[in-house]
């Protein structure tokens, strides 16, 4: 039986062959081309990364990114609307898109001979959209129905949505992707004529292929269909500091649901913010003790063994733009309440304070992780992602490769540390879900978060 310790270097070593060379190219409009080659299968991943998503917007047109994304399939003078999912789809391939706080992006999954038809397509919506009135008040509506489906008729979307609004004060975070409904209402074409001028530019934009693909005859690709698109003057946003928190932050959301929910956020750096680069990695750990599958502590202690939760989570984002939030999430079980189990969620926290994390289970841990790096290199798809992402956030796409070294490095005390500088009462926001009676012939909300995407 091999030990943890050897299924980590074994799991790395294999990271490291699943991930082909990387090519690095800017072309002289300002456009940044990434390319991986995968030469497993004939197949291709074309995404092209806009640097803007909510955490660019500001109150009065909130949900605009998200608004344009939409947008973006309504056709140009070459490609009528409907004409880019008929013409990708008549290739054989696939394509969506999505909006998330700090960017928003389009993607094309395609046989690699096809890879043109992605860019020609590509190419001509990044500059050349049609933005008509008509077709907007269309898409306004579908909008503003995914807003009532996906939050307001779904209690855990609606007290995530509003639990972030009360941690933040100043950071663009507080905004949700989707918008707030009234901002939704008063958006005019006019408002989306000038985000797409703003934004929508070659050298606000990143290009990243990956798979069975020669990196120089995908340059000349690019040159050749996006090459000739002219550059915007890129203003970045104004910075939005969130001031220090100076003390818990409460809230309770009152809305029709089966069951209480409750979630909790302490502030926290993440990579693009961290004064001590190893910080990160030891939040992104100490996520995965608490909540990193069946052997994790609170599965194990407060779903199982105190049985105080039907369910309980842990998460944290380390490759955000700005300062993030260390999440823990749950709803009580039986007879317990809300307070029950707050305090076996504080208890959990006051533990790894208290007490470094046993060797055993902090290399468990660090195998479980590891290996779900390393399984998404699989994935070609997850590979343009996590390039897509870094970049588009203003982090290099190196230290994607970087992960598993900077997992491996963190220290039980690196642990502890972090867990008595950030999980304190004064960086602390906590958002209660009290249950309304659901209305007669009312189905039972879902309980998804928020979702970035749209289906197209």
């Amino acid at each position: 039986m091999r030990s943890l310790t050897a299924v980590i270097l074994l799991l790395g070593s294999r990271l490291v062959l699943a991930a082909g060379a990387v090519h690095e190219y800017q072309l002289d409009n300002g456009l940044k081309l990434i390319v991986r080659e995968d030469h497993r299968a004939p197949v291709v991943v074309s995404q092209v990364w806009y640097r803007v998503g909510s955490s660019y917007e500001h109150d009065g047109i909130t949900g605009i990114s998200h608004v344009l994304e939409h947008m973006m399939f309504k056709g140009t003078d070459r490609h009528p609307a409907g004409e880019f999912s008929r013409i990708i789809s008549e290739n054989g391939g696939s394509e969506n898109a999505f909006t998330g706080e700090d960017y928003t992006a389009y993607y094309q999954q395609l046989e690699k001979s096809r890879l043109p038809v992605s860019f020609e397509l590509e190419s001509d919506r990044m500059r050349n959209l049609h933005l008509l009135e008509k077709e907007y008040r269309k898409e306004i509506k579908v909008v503003m129905e995914e807003r009532r489906l996906r939050t307001e008729d779904k209690p855990m979307a609606l007290t995530y949505e509003q639990f972030a609004a009360s941690a933040f004060i100043s950071s663009s975070a507080r905004i949700p992707v989707i918008g707030w409904m009234n901002d939704l209402e008063n958006l005019q074409l006019a408002d989306l004529q000038a985000w797409y001028a703003r934004w929508y530019a070659p050298n606000n934009a990143v290009l990243v292929v990956v798979g069975d693909v020669e990196p120089e005859a995908v340059l000349k690709l690019a040159r050749q269909y996006f090459g000739s698109l002219r550059p915007e003057k890129i203003v970045p946003p104004k910075p939005r500091i969130e001031p220090p928190q100076r003390g818990l932050r409460s809230i309770i959301v009152k809305a029709p649901a089966e069951v209480p929910y409750l979630i909790m956020g302490y502030k926290v750096p993440v990579l693009k913010t961290a004064s001590v680069d190893w910080e990160p990695y030891a939040l992104e750990v100490l996520a995965s003790i608490l909540d990193g599958g069946d052997s994790s502590r609170l599965t194990t202690d407060l779903v199982r063994g105190s049985q105080v939760a039907t369910s309980a989570g842990a998460s944290y984002d380390l490759y955000e733009r700005q300062e993030g939030l260390f999440l823990l999430d749950g709803t009580p079980a039986g007879d317990h309440d809300i307070e029950a189990l707050r305090q076996a969620l504080l208890q959990q926290v006051r533990r790894l304070q208290d007490k470094p994390v046993e060797a055993d289970e902090l290399q468990r841990v660090k195998t479980k992780v590891v290996a779900g790096a390393v399984y998404e290199q699989d994935s070609t798809f997850y590979q343009a992602m996590k390039i897509g992402q870094l970049e588009a956030t203003g982090l290099d796409w190196r230290l994607a490769d970087e992960y598993v070294d900077r997992i491996n490095a963190v220290t039980a005390d690196q642990v502890r540390t972090v867990a008595g500088k950030y999980l304190l009462e004064k960086n602390l926001t906590v958002a209660e879900l009290d249950p309304l009676p659901l209305q007669a012939g009312q189905a039972a909300a879902g309980s998804q978060m928020p979702e970035d995407g749209h289906v197209h």
